[in-house]
């Protein structure tokens, strides 16, 4: 099973810019997409999105946020949000159940420039994970999957210490990552490659720095314990354009 992660900023947009032929090409059986700025109404889908089922969290506020999920399959049951009212106007948590596995698709929020909406978010940070923790918790194993907005560890930045109290690099976020991970769940990246550097999901429009390759892995798979043995691959596809961020991948046994 081929599970592809993208944040395409703008569905509308990196629909003309090679997410069509990205789907002919790499045939994923489940696509979640992050920060589309749309609702479903008003994305006319091609035909190489035929075969798939589609499930939507938009933003209540237009042009902003939002997630996606693209499957072949027909999920169980779909939940919208994290049952939080706090958290769930912006469209950015969507979990499919199936049989084997609850997917779940986030957009985690931008700490901003100068950490200004880092205390909302490291409250954010604990109510996702508790609610992965609450399917867990149900018996059945979890993959999580999106655009974090967080590098975890230095080997997942080009320039760690210029960056280090900036937003998605500060320590406040990153041990909320490392609690997520410590709570039971494997990063499926790291796991299979500890050691690889310069490996990067998300570059900066500015400076040629996606040229340069000066980037941030803020993009993951994360996958419960129980799923450990049936990680058969993990990449990120650096050489997909369309987007400040590039797709990431996860294969399952």
């Amino acid at each position: 099973m081929k599970l592809v992660s993208w944040n395409v900023n703008g569905i509308r947009a990196t629909l003309g810019k090679g997410l069509p032929e990205f789907m002919t090409g790499h045939r994923p059986d489940i696509l979640c997409l992050q920060e589309i700025k749309a609702r479903e109404e008003q994305v006319e889908l091609p035909l190489e999105f035929g075969g798939y089922r589609s499930y939507w969290n938009s933003a209540d506020k237009a042009g902003y946020s939002g997630v996606a999920i693209f499957s072949r399959e027909e999920p169980l049951s779909v939940h919208h949000g994290m049952n939080a009212e706090d958290h769930d106007k912006e469209g950015r948590v969507l979990t499919l159940e199936y049989p084997d596995f609850y997917l779940v698709n986030v957009y985690t929020p931008n700490s901003q420039n100068e950490l200004k909406r880092l205390p909302y978010r490291m409250e954010w940070d604990e109510a996702f994970r508790l609610h992965l923790l609450s399917f867990v918790n149900q018996g059945k194993p979890v993959i999580f999957c999106g655009d974090l907005n967080v590098a975890h560890q230095e080997i997942d930045i080009a320039r760690p210490k210029e960056n280090r109290k900036n937003a998605g690099f500060s320590d406040e976020e990153r041990a909320g990552f490392t609690k997520l991970l410590d709570s039971g769940f494997i990063d499926s990246f790291r796991h299979l490659y500890p050691d690889k550097k310069d490996a990067y999901s998300w570059w900066s429009f500015r400076m040629n720095a996606r040229g340069k390759n000066i980037g941030w892995r803020i993009d993951y798979f994360g996958v419960s314990d129980g799923l450990k043995d049936r990680i058969a691959g993990a990449e990120i596809l650096s050489e997909v354009t369309g987007s400040d961020h590039c797709p990431v991948v996860l294969t399952l046994k």
